[in-house]
């Protein structure tokens, strides 16, 4: 298994919370930025949050700034989303990825390796 693997989506009503996990392979060990993306049906794939294995730098999409954080256990090399106040525009695939080498990015092209996504419906 070289891919990460994404889980936590699930239902949830306006104003909830869930929590995303990204497991990443031990084959992908030792990676430098992992983020999170979106892609909603009919729309394209946006960047949500990004952070660094190493200097525990974060970064977030304007939609999702004060709402979401992002953060990481180095030991089981697993970064989590954390996601506050849910709106329904959220509502979304999500998929985690991971990229090897500097600098940091928020570009999907930028990124290697890819989870499969983990659905997340938000309803009013």
């Amino acid at each position: 298994q070289v891919q990460p693997v994404e889980s936590g989506g699930g239902s949830v009503q306006a104003g909830g919370s869930l929590r995303l996990s990204c497991a990443a392979s031990a084959r992908t060990l030792g990676w430098y930025v992992m983020g999170w993306f979106r892609q909603a049906p009919g729309k394209e794939r946006d960047f949500v949050a990004a952070i660094t294995w190493s200097g525990n730098n974060t970064y977030y999409a304007d939609s999702v700034k004060g709402r979401f954080t992002i953060s990481k256990d180095n030991a089981k090399n697993t970064v989590y989303l954390q996601m506050n106040s849910l709106e329904p525009e959220d509502t979304a695939v999500y998929y985690c990825a991971t990229r090897r080498t500097p600098p940091v990015s928020t570009r999907g092209g930028d990124f290697a390796s890819w989870g499969r996504g983990t659905q997340v419906t938000v309803s009013s």
